[in-house]
Formats: C-alpha cells, sequence, structure tokens
C-alpha cells in the first residue's frame, strides 16, 4: 500500500507548506499586543542605519494559543540550550531591541 492508499490515522492533522513559506522571513524584532479576545505578534526586520522598520509578518491568535507558543517556546529553548549551550544575553550590558547600536538614520 502507499503513502496515498494507506488510511489517515484518526486524529491526525496533514500540514502542508508551499515553498514560498518554506523559505521563511527573517525578523529581528517582534512587538506583541493584546486585547481581550486575541494577541497579535507583528514580526518585524530592522536594519542599522535606517530610520524605519517594516513588519514582515503579523500573527493574531486567541490567548490560549499564545499560551501554548509560549510553552512550546520555551521548551524548544530549553533543548536548544542543552545541544549547544546557553543563550547570552548580553546580560552585562544595555539592552536592546535588536542586535546591533542604532544611532540616527545613516545608510
Amino acid at each position: 500500500m502507499s503513502n496515498e492508499e494507506k488510511p489517515q490515522q484518526e486524529g491526525m492533522l496533514q500540514i502542508e507548506i508551499s515553498p514560498e513559506v518554506g523559505q521563511g522571513t527573517y525578523a529581528n524584532l517582534a512587538m506583541i499586543a493584546h486585547s481581550t479576545s486575541e494577541v497579535i505578534i507583528d514580526f518585524v526586520c530592522m536594519m542599522p542605519g535606517l530610520p524605519k522598520a517594516n513588519v514582515k509578518s503579523r500573527i493574531v491568535m486567541a490567548p490560549e494559543h499564545a499560551k501554548r507558543l509560549l510553552y512550546a517556546l520555551q521548551d524548544n529553548i530549553n533543548k536548544y540550550e542543552h545541544n549547544f549551550g546557553e543563550i547570552d544575553m548580553h546580560q552585562g550590558g544595555p539592552r536592546t531591541v535588536a542586535p546591533f547600536k542604532i544611532n540616527k538614520g545613516e545608510a
């Protein structure tokens, strides 16, 4: 029996991703807002020397799903640090929103 002929296991969700979405979108800043019924996450790409940053993607989800995402991210960060070592958050230096210093808008 080929994969196409096999009956789908009950409860299994098939997820497909297009090649364009599969390539991903780079973001180095996330801005989070919420209302009573939704959590909104804007993924932003900031470039050094540019006065504006562009929102590359906006995700809107229910608070319950946002909390599940929080737990899933924490689990994955723990696994990452177990395999590759602790992620350095530069606790001694100034806290910035991006890994580069932004002065004035110079290109």
